[in-house]
């Protein structure tokens, strides 16, 4: 048995797996102290028989250091978490990108499920990716393969600050803060990304406009990840993709800047919900300990 947790920032899901997702209750995340999270995790474990825990959660975790960049959770950023959750819980601990177990959900048991090479995107309050090749996930150096929203690829008037830094990356303009940010700097109006939207089904021009932009800079370095890694389907996941039509849309605006010729969706909407973070990790965990 894998014992599979679901880190955010206000809420810890756990989940054991023997083949099938067995939900075992979620608790607050103790945000700001250390040992009350490893406690929180250690609660979860005592008294089961696992064989080791698999954690999902939103940040980047180098695979050599095993060291952590977690945002969200400042009692545990820049914290080796797999080795103080070891000693806490007396368990083997593997801790993952929350993106890296999405692609891994829907690589095994979701929309790219027989598929060798899945890219998994996240449209969610940023964006986010995963690389799953034959079955296994792709770290890369620093952890930071898949990690298809940061780099300099915008330039003009919508190149804007990026949380790591640098100034014109995907990642403020492709979610949904993103799309309220391209909205507002063309019409000076503030709108949720739930407005945008609905106000573009219902057929406004201005929102038509914010989101044709949205589509052009998304879609573009989007075709240029989808060369490079060879993806044969891009699941998509997280609050934008749940908005109807979408996907598809995007997906035609991909496929049209791609070297590869295809009529087939290469973009299609996740399937795995609000279980593939804890999906994920079980993945990972029973590749790992079996």
């Amino acid at each position: 048995m894998i014992l599979a947790f679901d880190i955010g920032g206000s809420r810890i899901r756990a989940a054991a797996w023997d083949g099938r997702l067995q939900p075992l209750g979620e608790v607050p995340t103790p945000a700001q102290d250390k040992a009350a999270f490893a406690a929180a995790i250690a609660g979860f474990a005592k008294g089961r028989a696992a064989s080791g825990i698999a954690i999902s959660i939103a940040g980047v975790v180098d695979p050599v250091t095993g060291v952590g960049k977690v945002a969200n959770i400042p009692a545990i950023d820049g914290l080796a978490l797999g080795p103080a959750l070891q000693e806490a819980t007396g368990l083997p601990v593997m801790v993952l990108n929350d993106a890296d177990c999405f692609a891994l959900a829907e690589a095994g048991h979701g929309a790219g499920k027989g598929h060798g090479t899945v890219f998994g995107v996240v449209l969610g309050t940023g964006v986010g990716g995963g690389l799953v090749i034959g079955g296994r996930v792709v770290t890369g150096e620093g952890g930071y393969a898949g990690e298809w929203g940061h780099g300099p690829v915008i330039r003009g008037e919508f190149a804007f600050q990026c949380g790591c830094g640098q100034v014109g990356c995907i990642d403020p303009i492709g979610g949904a803060r993103g799309l309220e940010r391209l909205h507002r700097k063309r019409t000076a109006k503030v709108l949720d990304s739930e407005a945008i939207i609905a106000e573009w089904l219902a057929g406004d021009a201005e929102a038509g406009k914010t989101m044709a932009l949205w589509r052009e800079l998304v879609s573009g370095p989007l075709a240029m990840v989808v060369n490079v890694v060879g993806a044969d389907v891009v699941p998509v996941g997280g609050g934008l993709s749940r908005a109807p039509g979408l996907v598809a849309w995007l997906d035609e605006a991909v496929r049209a800047g791609i070297l590869r010729r295809t009529t087939a969706p290469l973009l299609v909407p996740a399937v795995c919900g609000a279980d593939a973070g804890l999906l994920g990790a079980a993945i990972a965990g029973q590749a790992a300990w079996g």
